[in-house]
């Protein structure tokens, strides 16, 4: 953005270009608007971006690929923005399920492994899976219950299988070695400033859950 002295130096010099002039105060005052202006275009371009937008600027998004708000706030309905884009693009195959909640969690591939149920050892279920890993940082920060999170992960699927467990554990272990404490930034005990350590299975809870409009 060009500043006051930029657009005084445009004016031939029989104009007196001193800030403090009756041109000068009548440049700031137009320079003022311009860079309100600038500031309003830059937000527009960058709320052009899920990750940025807000409040009724998600809901004309929503409205471009079908999928209502609800009751869901902004972070989950970004959650579901995300999910609704990549579902119509599912195949509903194991690969593109991870893809779609990788994309909708903004989480990494590996962060999400999902086992099919048909091999299972103890309970074989021919229609069914488990999501047996999950990121439950991503459901916090955006505070979405599981309940909720399993709603996205049933529409994602093929018609006719079940979602049989939705497993959400956390990153803290045991030591490895017997009578020694570990710390580590992912998976020990918290050092005394509470800046490394793993974190416990748990995860948003609302007290009045609301279904979600998929």
């Amino acid at each position: 953005m060009f500043s006051i002295k930029d657009m005084l130096k445009r004016f031939a010099d029989t104009y007196n270009k001193s800030p403090d002039s009756n041109l000068g105060k009548l440049i700031s005052i137009l320079h003022g608007e311009l860079a309100t202006l600038d500031d309003t275009l830059a937000r527009i371009r960058e709320w052009r971006s899920i990750d940025n937008a807000q409040g009724t600027t998600l809901d004309r998004i929503g409205t471009n690929v079908v999928q209502p708000r609800g009751a869901a706030t902004d972070e989950v309905y970004r959650v579901l923005l995300k999910s609704k884009i990549a579902r119509n693009l599912s195949k509903t195959d194991i690969n593109t399920i991870i893809r779609v909640l990788a994309l909708a969690l903004d989480a990494d591939y590996s962060d999400i492994r999902i086992k099919e149920k048909y091999a299972d050892e103890f309970e074989p279920e021919p229609a069914a899976i488990d999501l047996i890993r999950v990121p439950i940082r991503r459901l916090n920060e955006v505070g979405m219950s599981p309940g909720q999170f399993a709603q996205i992960i049933q529409k994602t699927v093929a018609a006719g299988v079940r979602v049989a467990q939705i497993e959400l554990s956390g990153t803290f272990a045991l030591s490895t070695q017997y009578g020694v404490l570990e710390t580590s930034s992912t998976a020990g005990l918290s050092d005394p400033n509470m800046t490394t350590g793993g974190t416990l299975g748990t995860v948003f809870e609302s007290g009045d859950d609301y279904p979600l409009p998929i």
